[in-house]
């Protein structure tokens, strides 16, 4: 019985700043003028204030690595020579989603006129990875119980506390925005690859959709690529973040793959757990609790991940060479997450373009030398609310 390949692969959604106002701008079409975007293969995205990133198919965590700082640093340097910088989180801390420009792409265009104010309003930026599973049935198979640990990876990569100015309560208010689309969230429990192929044939049939690219669930086969695609999380700020991330969910088929080949199978939760779960990781992240469905009790988020870690995942780590990635884990169990660690700089500030640096910073941490703008104030009350917020919508 042959296993999967186990390949592994990222996308990335980046902001596109101004520097000085620290508000996003519509600079996509000057930054792929830059040689840097063209070695990076950037893409557009839904807004010409987003910039979208891919890594070929790396065969380890340590090729990902690799990739991943180089076009973090193509696109940094790009957006560079033309007066901007580049921030990576999972909403933009204040800037407003009507004044930003949507992409004149037929692709985009077809969105926008299918889904409206929806896909107006979807200003958000997220992490897809991609882990190889050539076989379709154990595709699917790994898909019904990977849907397990999907808050669990949420709250590692929460990076979207603040939407419209506003701290907003939630730790992935990205997530929120994301559920207002159709064909969201966790899927349901499948009955192999046949049934998953019925439904999208049933919808591409009925009209519905064009092929399987537009069902965007939480975790999905890919429409074009052997590859099982976690779609669960805020992009993350530190490039560390977003290896580690990519680690454990290797790491996280890996397992699965060994169980079955051992006869053996994780426990499949009904969706309607998990999505208790997920809520519990959007609103209150690593600070909150998890529920532990054996158990039926509710325990620190940060436990269960350390069991997910120590407990489940351990026996594969060093076949696959993994083990410091994954384990940077425990590293944002410490430090806050990217939505923790916002929160901290804007109570300590009392300044949104403050958080905005910080962002900028992080995402070129590892990578390269980030582009900042001129200092901000430093006296609290010498803060200036970013143009289009209000001075008391952030508490």
């Amino acid at each position: 019985m042959r296993g999967p390949s186990l390949t592994v692969g990222i996308e990335e959604e980046y902001q596109i700043i101004d520097p000085v106002t620290r508000d996003l701008t519509p600079g996509f079409d000057s930054l792929i003028q830059s040689a840097s975007a063209v070695a990076a293969d950037v893409k557009a995205e839904l807004h010409q204030c987003q910039v979208e990133i891919g890594t070929r198919v790396c065969g380890n965590i340590a090729e990902l690595r690799d990739e991943l700082v180089k076009l973090r640093g193509l696109v940094i340097k790009a957006a560079g020579e033309h007066g901007l910088t580049i921030a990576s989180a999972g909403t933009h801390p204040f800037s407003n989603w009507m004044n930003q420009e949507m992409t004149p792409k037929e692709r985009y265009l077809g969105v926008k006129a299918e889904l409206q104010d929806l896909a107006h309003r979807l200003l958000i930026f997220g992490t897809h990875v991609h882990v190889g599973i050539e076989d379709p049935e154990f595709r699917i198979d790994c898909l019904n119980a990977a849907r397990y640990i999907l808050p669990h990876i949420l709250c590692l990569s929460t990076s979207s506390p603040f939407w419209f100015g506003r701290n907003t309560g939630l730790h992935s208010y990205r997530s929120i925005v994301f559920k207002n689309f159709p064909r969201t969230g966790v899927p349901r429990i499948l009955n192999g690859w046949g049934d998953y192929a019925d439904l999208v044939d049933t919808l591409v049939r009925t009209k519905s959709i064009p092929d399987g690219s537009k069902v965007w669930w939480d975790v999905r086969p890919h429409h074009a690529y052997p590859t099982l695609e976690f779609r669960v999380c805020d992009v993350n700020t530190r490039v560390d973040e977003a290896v580690c991330i990519a680690a454990i969910l290797q790491a996280v088929v890996a397992k699965m793959w060994k169980l079955r080949r051992d006869n053996m199978t994780f426990r499949v939760y009904a969706s309607d757990l998990i999505e208790e779960n997920k809520w519990r990781a959007v609103r209150w992240g690593l600070g909150g609790k998890l529920i532990d469905f054996g158990k039926k009790e509710e325990l620190a988020a940060p436990v269960l991940i350390r069991e997910l870690i120590e407990w489940f995942l351990d026996d594969v780590l060093d076949e696959l060479g993994t083990r410091k990635e994954v384990e940077y884990a425990f590293r944002i169990l410490e430090e806050g997450s990217s939505a923790q660690r916002q929160l901290a700089t804007y109570a300590r500030t009392g300044d949104l373009r403050a958080v905005v640096d910080q962002l900028i910073r992080e995402t070129a941490e590892g990578v390269c030398e980030p582009t900042l703008g001129p200092p901000l104030e430093s006296s609290r009350a010498a803060t200036v609310t970013p143009p289009g917020v209000r001075a008391q919508s952030v508490p």
